[in-house]
């Protein structure tokens, strides 16, 4: 007798051939016979909304955050915006993400903004790791490694815009006068380059940087810019 009700329908948004066989052999293991793959978002949300409308839905979305661009024009770009759609439509559906991603911020996000269950590195073990996170998914359970935990909890959340410009300002290679009239453009106080340096200062400290420039790479490395 199985402890829980595994998923019957999966739809699976992966443009790779190999990361495909990993999956197909993981859903097989799990005795899930019925799957289909397809390599663009805008088909997959096509075929979402066909098993909506004729009450046979999906109960389980994989899917890969990044595809190659080709001839074919697509208005979703990314597997965010896959999934911010399809969550939509159906927002029971269960997904897992599968992907190369390892910037800490995009990972968190994609729980607190679009709501996933499950996400799985693509990296060695990673059919052991999908067949995990598919199992406890199924259970009603949301799953995250634990070294995606530990990075996110180093992220200092303690951020504003008005910190958030600046890093960006920064990482464009802005001056320092140059950040102050922008600031100043768009009524952002405090704008006197006294207090960008100050809270600069204090950002190098949070982030454990020895200088601007250090800092910059190590938000760029985290997602936040």
């Amino acid at each position: 007798r199985n402890r829980f009700v595994m998923f019957k329908k999966v739809l699976i948004v992966e443009d790779q051939e190999v990361a495909n066989l990993g999956i197909t052999q993981t859903l097989e293991g799990l005795s899930i016979s019925h799957f289909e793959f397809v390599t663009y978002c805008d088909e997959a949300l096509k075929r979402l909304k066909k098993a909506v409308a004729e009450n046979d839905p999906y109960d389980l979305l994989i899917a890969d955050l990044s595809f190659e661009k080709d001839h074919i024009r697509q208005e979703l770009k990314n597997g965010q915006e896959l999934i911010r759609e399809a969550k939509r439509l159906q927002p029971e559906l269960k997904v897992v993400v599968f992907s190369v991603e390892k910037r800490p911020k995009v990972i968190d996000d994609l729980y607190k903004i679009y709501g996933i269950n499950g996400f799985v590195s693509k990296a060695r073990n990673d059919g052991k790791e999908l067949r995990n996170a598919i199992e406890k998914v199924s259970k009603g359970e949301t799953i995250i490694s634990q070294n995606i935990l530990n990075s996110i909890r180093n992220i200092p959340f303690a951020l504003d815009a008005y910190d958030l410009k600046l890093l960006e300002l920064l990482a464009t290679g802005s001056k320092q006068n140059e950040i102050q009239a922008y600031l100043k453009d768009h009524q952002m106080q405090p704008h006197s380059i006294r207090s960008i340096e100050k809270r600069l200062n204090e950002l190098r400290d949070s982030f454990g940087a020895k200088n601007n420039v250090e800092m910059i790479v190590i938000c760029k490395d985290i997602g936040l810019i």
